[in-house]
């Protein structure tokens, strides 16, 4: 996907509406651009999001790197230790395996070992693929194998003017980060505030719509399903109350009791598998510290425990779809 840079160029204070994708790459511009500690890593990251940034910031900024996912982002912590901001970019989310003994074992803990005398301020990337038959080895959602990490923050957003704020906060923070985008996403419009400064709190999460009768909580890519299923909802009179946790880790577990508090019933869907996944820690949270909020059991909807098919077929139903939502949704009321 190419990125034309010129277009990024607006008055602070006013909003431009562009695509998912081009918000993030705005905030990685923007952010070089302040702060010349920031370099962006990667395989071919010359080329997409790419020649253009390449000329503005030089082969000094611009790794384009060997396939190599686990050598070139230890290469990007070691840059985070003596001073610099990497953005690495790994593309594919299922790469993150091939780079976890990294993340896992030095950025997340070199810090606690240190006793905090090395800060890790490194910005993981990559994108999950669902549909387009892309196979198992190419469409896994690893964010809950990281989530049982310490020391590692955990982004997911699903609008162009979140992934702008929340990809900024990452860059900033002194801790790594890892960005989950989707692929689903990446081509939804919306607003986005040109303020080169449009910052978004880690660990917020945000109402997307709000409702009375239900609460559910969309995870990333799930929103498109759970958006086209909620509208369809209230033309038989269910109001859904829609909630983006946008932050995996840490989870704004008080943001949804207080939505349950209201609704008295939760939904959560999620693509990811359905064993130990972020519906599982936030229906223990909410069972643990709010089952007197809740009317009815609390219901997930996620993908089966198994690897994603390469069928188009068995691809099309493997994610929670707007059907099983709106059946959900009405076995709740």
């Amino acid at each position: 996907m190419q990125t034309d840079v010129k277009k990024f160029a607006a008055k602070p204070g006013t909003h431009i509406e562009m695509t998912y994708f081009d918000a993030l790459m705005q905030a990685q511009v923007e952010e070089m651009a302040r702060d010349e500690r920031v370099v962006l890593v990667g395989e071919d990251v010359a080329v997409y999001g790419g020649v253009k940034l390449l000329e503005q910031f030089g082969k000094n900024r611009i790794w384009n790197t060997p396939i190599s996912e686990g050598s070139f982002t230890g290469m990007g912590i070691g840059a985070a230790i003596n001073g610099l901001r990497p953005i690495v970019d790994l593309t594919v989310g299922s790469f993150l395996y091939l780079a976890s003994d990294q993340i896992i074992n030095q950025a997340s803990k070199l810090r606690f070992m240190t006793g905090g005398q090395i800060d890790i301020p490194i910005v993981v990337r990559c994108c999950m693929y669902s549909v387009g038959s892309n196979a198992a080895q190419h469409a896994d959602r690893p964010y809950p194998f990281f989530m049982n990490v310490p020391g590692l923050k955990i982004v997911s957003p699903t609008g162009a003017a979140d992934i702008k704020g929340l990809m900024k906060s990452a860059i900033r923070d002194d801790d790594p980060v890892l960005i989950f985008e989707d692929n689903q996403l990446w081509t939804v419009r919306g607003n986005v505030p040109t303020d080169p400064d449009h910052i978004i709190p880690i660990g917020k999460a945000d109402v997307k719509r709000e409702g009375t009768d239900i609460t559910l909580i969309a995870v990333a890519g799930a929103i498109r399903a759970t958006m086209e299923a909620v509208d369809a909802l209230s033309e038989e009179g269910i109001s859904v109350e829609v909630i983006d946790p946008r932050t995996l880790k840490p989870l704004d577990h008080e943001a949804f009791k207080t939505s349950v508090a209201k609704t008295g019933r939760l939904l959560i869907v999620d693509n990811a598998h359905r064993v130990c996944n972020v519906g599982s820690e936030i229906a223990a949270v909410m069972a643990e510290e709010a089952f007197y909020l809740l009317k009815r059991p609390i219901v997930r909807l996620s993908a089966p425990d198994i690897h994603v098919p390469f069928s188009p077929a068995l691809e099309m139903d493997f994610y929670p779809t707007k059907k099983r939502i709106m059946q959900a949704s009405r076995q709740l009321l």
